[in-house]
């Protein structure tokens, strides 16, 4: 790569938060094969740092977070056949298995895959500007791969309507349809609220508690309670469960160690 080309993703640690924004703004912060895979990298990474508290995705400027695949590209659904693990795919598999938390600031017009990016991230804050839809269907194709997120966030009808007409919604509706946890005219201070409220717990009981959350998911009622009541065993010794227990019995605030 050309080292004086802007680097398709900023990758920024600030403080215990990694920041990951798509910068291409003059393509709408369209998503390439190299976005892609510098995403699922940055993800993966993060998983073993344990000074990450929370990774946030958004996108460069204040007009989209993503646009989507770049339909300038030849390839913009694939690259090779005879591999059977797609781009947008990969980044969708690590966001699944992320015990880090995943949250989208979503500062303006979310379209097709990057209704995926945004599904795939545990919470999102979304500006009061932002447009959501999936028009896939306008170019002749349909957001496969991003029902895989999107099909339990959303009620199926809203879901259907947005797939085979390709009309967006307005942030306002996101909101009501559970898309989003939060809507605002600064969608930073907003951000900044919930990182706060995220930031001050146990980083133990999160990490644990998202692989949780993630894997009892997929579970029958039988399993999910086979696998949760083992669970909730092993969060009891960790020095976190401890620290938070002795914190509260003293009256003072924990002082989180992490593990």
């Amino acid at each position: 790569m050309n080292t004086t080309e802007p680097a398709d993703v900023l990758i920024e640690q600030r403080g215990p938060v990694l920041w990951l924004t798509i910068n291409r703004e003059e393509r709408r912060n369209a998503m390439s094969h190299n976005v892609l895979a510098l995403l699922a990298q940055a993800i993966t990474g993060a998983q073993n740092q344990r000074d990450i508290r929370a990774i946030v995705l958004t996108g460069a400027g204040s007009k989209a977070f993503c646009a989507g695949a770049d339909l300038q590209s030849s390839k913009a659904f694939t690259t090779d056949y005879s591999d059977p693990h797609g781009h947008l795919a990969q980044v969708l598999r690590v966001a699944k298995a992320s015990t880090v938390p995943l949250i989208a600031r979503v500062n303006g017009a979310c379209m097709a895959g990057g209704m995926g990016l945004m599904a795939m991230c545990d919470m999102a804050v979304a500006s009061s500007h932002a447009i959501f839809g999936l028009p896939e269907v306008k170019v002749g194709v349909f957001p496969a791969q991003v029902l895989a997120v999107l099909q339990h966030l959303i009620p199926r009808r809203v879901l259907v309507e947005m797939c085979i007409t390709g009309e967006p919604i307005t942030s306002a509706q996101a909101l009501e349809y559970g898309l989003v946890n939060h809507v605002a005219d600064d969608v930073d201070a907003k951000l900044q609220w919930l990182l706060e409220r995220l930031l001050d717990k146990s980083p133990a009981a999160i990490r644990r508690g998202l692989y949780t959350l993630k894997k009892a998911e997929a579970m029958s009622f039988e399993e999910a309670m086979a696998f949760t009541e083992s669970q909730i065993a092993l969060f009891t010794l960790t020095d976190d469960a401890k620290e938070g227990q002795k914190a509260f019995q003293e009256k003072r605030k924990p002082v989180w160690v992490g593990h």
